[in-house]
């Protein structure tokens, strides 16, 4: 099993909620003290927020709490009038975009692998060297995410040079296994907080912090 990507051995991991749609879902998850809120941009997912309701929960966002920007194969000037209006810290590519795609908007990005096609990303880290980091998600190439599918974690219990945010049908009850598996940086969760796509259930929402907080706690003590 690999050390977790983080430099730290103690490096605790991240939390990312995804595909929020509503002010008050993203201002909750910042409550409850997750790392990252994520809002998609494409017009091709049902968890499509546009570019206005992104532009309130960047302004609804504390300091400290990254907002990142999810597209999928969008055109460029789309992109760009989203980076210039919203202002995002972190972008989340999910199609086919190349590296001198992603890097042209002038903000830090990562890239998302589709894992249930079996392939290793690390074809696919070769020819991003600029990311900051490498999305793991259960969906197949051409597909969005959100899917909700798990994939072979195993495949993902390898060493990589960056970060890597862990995905794909991540819920309260399987997120410890994921992570005593994957060992990741982060992990990303959006159907498996969710009544409805793009809706928030505080409730979940409240769960899966709460498995995260045992998992650092059992950390802390050794287990």
């Amino acid at each position: 099993m690999s050390e977790p990507t983080a430099s730290a051995a103690n490096q605790r991991v991240r939390i990312k909620f995804c595909g929020m749609t509503r002010v008050a879902d993203a201002a909750a998850a910042a409550a409850l003290g997750v790392d990252a809120v994520g809002v998609v941009l494409t017009d091709k997912s049902k968890r499509f927020a546009g570019i206005a309701r992104a532009r309130e929960m960047r302004a609804a966002l504390p300091p400290f709490v990254t907002l990142v920007t999810l597209f999928m194969d969008d055109e460029p000037g789309f992109i760009a009038q989203a980076v210039a209006e919203v202002q995002p810290d972190l972008l989340q590519f999910h199609g086919s975009e190349t590296a001198q795609d992603c890097v042209r908007y002038g903000v830090p990005y990562i890239k998302a692998v589709a894992m249930a096609d079996g392939a290793h990303p690390a074809e696919l880290m070769r020819m991003h060297p600029q990311a900051r980091g490498f999305l793991l998600d259960g969906h197949a190439s051409g597909e969005q995410g959100g899917s909700g599918k798990t994939f072979d974690w195993s495949m993902a219990s390898v060493s990589f040079d960056r970060p890597v945010l862990l995905a794909g049908g991540l819920t309260a009850h399987n997120v410890v296994a994921a992570i005593r598996v994957v060992r990741p940086y982060a992990v990303d969760v959006a159907s498996g907080i969710e009544s409805a796509p793009g809706i928030k259930d505080l409730h979940k929402m409240r769960r899966f912090v709460a498995a995260m907080q045992e998992i650092a706690e059992n950390h802390s003590a050794g287990k």
